[in-house]
Order: structure tokens, then C-alpha cells, then sequence
């Protein structure tokens, strides 16, 4: 086995990325503190080309050096706006017909492995602040939260882990399926 070279992994330029097809689901962030999760996010986001992300009350927004640090670019390629609150990025996202999926441990939460994607069905993840997490206003206005299983003495993960994980699972239905990745 040899590790391939950065110009031998076919990567598509920011433009290219700009104007090719997106997955249908926008990350939304929920007053998330830390700028690299903010940037890991974006990052995560590019990879699996999602069509957007919302930064939500205290969470900052690009450009920002520490965002960029872990972002490394993905700030530039995927789109992103800003909202005062959470409940008016996801009053905008319920309008224009995407399901809202909290990330959170709640009751009746849906194991993350039970959640069957729909490929003609948007979606918008919700992730919540590192300490608190989704806040609950936010969850009363969700069509359903997802939790990740753990079997460990911790009861969460870091909110860049989770990202990439419940993000893999969502959006391997398109990836793994369609011509235009």
C-alpha cells in the first residue's frame, strides 16, 4: 500500500464545489462555544457536501482564524448564514419543508441506527452547545430527535464527533448511491 498524494485524491475546487449537487441537509448550530468545533463542523460538512450551514446565537461565525484552523477551507465552500436565535433558522427550515432532527438524548429519542433516511426528504440536523446541548425550546419545535448509542460511563460526545457521526449516517444513502459524488 502506498498513501496517496494530495493532487491523486480528485478533489474538486471551491467553485466545482459551489455549483455541483448537495446533499439536502443543513447543519444547525445551536450556540456552539467552540470555534474548532465550528470549524471540524464546516470541515465534516464540505466532505459529504451538505447544502448548508446555520450558526445560531453565540456561535461564531467565519471568517475567523480559529475556525479556519480546523475548517481548513471548508468555511469558503459550503454555504452558511447566521440567525440571532435558533428558533428562527429552524422556523425558516420547517417553511421551506425540511424535517428538523434534534440531536439529543430526550424521551422517546429515536436510536440513531433505527432512523431510516428518505432520499426525496430534506433534512436539518440540530446540534446543540457543548455543555447544555439542544436547548429545549429548540427540541419542542423538533419532528423528532436522534440519539447515538454509548455504552461507556460518559453520557455524550464531543458535538464535532457526533456531527460526523450522525452525518455519515444520514447522508450515506446519497453518497453512496448517486452519480454526482
Amino acid at each position: 500500500m502506498r498513501k496517496l498524494k494530495l493532487n491523486e485524491l480528485g478533489r474538486i475546487s471551491v467553485q466545482q464545489f459551489k455549483e455541483s449537487p448537495k446533499t439536502p441537509i443543513i447543519v444547525v448550530l445551536d450556540n456552539v462555544r467552540s470555534l474548532h468545533n465550528v470549524g471540524s463542523i464546516f470541515r465534516t460538512s464540505d466532505a459529504f457536501r451538505l447544502e448548508a450551514v446555520y450558526l445560531c446565537g453565540i456561535t461564531s461565525t467565519p471568517p475567523h482564524k480559529e475556525i479556519h484552523k480546523t475548517a481548513l477551507g471548508a468555511e469558503d465552500s459550503v454555504k452558511w448564514q447566521y440567525f440571532n436565535e435558533t428558533t428562527e433558522a429552524i422556523e425558516k427550515l420547517k417553511s421551506n419543508g425540511y424535517l428538523l432532527l434534534g440531536i439529543e438524548q430526550v424521551e422517546k429519542s429515536t436510536p440513531l441506527e433505527e432512523f431510516q433516511t428518505d432520499t426525496q426528504q430534506k433534512y436539518a440536523v440540530i446540534l446543540g452547545n457543548e455543555v447544555k446541548g439542544v436547548d429545549q425550546k429548540v427540541i419542542d419545535r423538533c419532528d423528532q430527535c436522534l440519539e447515538i448509542p454509548q455504552f461507556g460511563t460518559k453520557h455524550s460526545f464531543n458535538v464535532s464527533v457526533s456531527a460526523g457521526i450522525v452525518l455519515w449516517e444520514l447522508s450515506k444513502k446519497w453518497v453512496l448511491t448517486s452519480k454526482d459524488y
